[in-house]
């Protein structure tokens, strides 16, 4: 399996896993959990689903050779989004503390987008 097919299941799995963990928030999740939690869950789901998107955007384009700022985006849905559904869930604030490395991971995959672009001859 070539790598552009391999990001293009990723994303197409990250996607997937975000509308149905949003889904699941939305109707079985909104009676248990308080308001401040549902919006820690709900920004989660919406940074995993914008990612997803940018890593489909990535493994269909040419443009952009590299691989790292999928693997960054990745790195970013697994630690920013996965860390809010289990914090915001369990109420553990261990949680709540590794969603800022995945923030970072986020930032270093769209600087390296730009990076790519900025090399790019025209």
């Amino acid at each position: 399996m070539n790598d552009k097919k391999l990001w293009l299941i990723i994303a197409a799995v990250s996607g997937f896993t975000s509308v149905a963990i949003g889904a699941f928030g939305a109707h079985g999740m909104r009676e248990k959990l308080s308001s401040q939690m549902l919006e820690v869950y709900k920004t989660g789901v919406l940074y995993q689903l914008i990612h997803s998107i940018a890593l489909l955007i990535l493994a269909l384009t040419t443009i952009i050779k590299g691989k790292l700022p999928s693997i960054f985006f990745l790195l970013g849905i697994i630690l920013f989004s996965f860390s809010l559904y289990i914090y915001s869930t369990t109420g553990v604030r261990f949680w709540a503390m590794i969603t800022p490395f995945g923030g970072f991971c986020f930032l270093i995959g769209w600087l390296l987008i730009i990076y790519e672009a900025i090399k790019i001859k025209q």
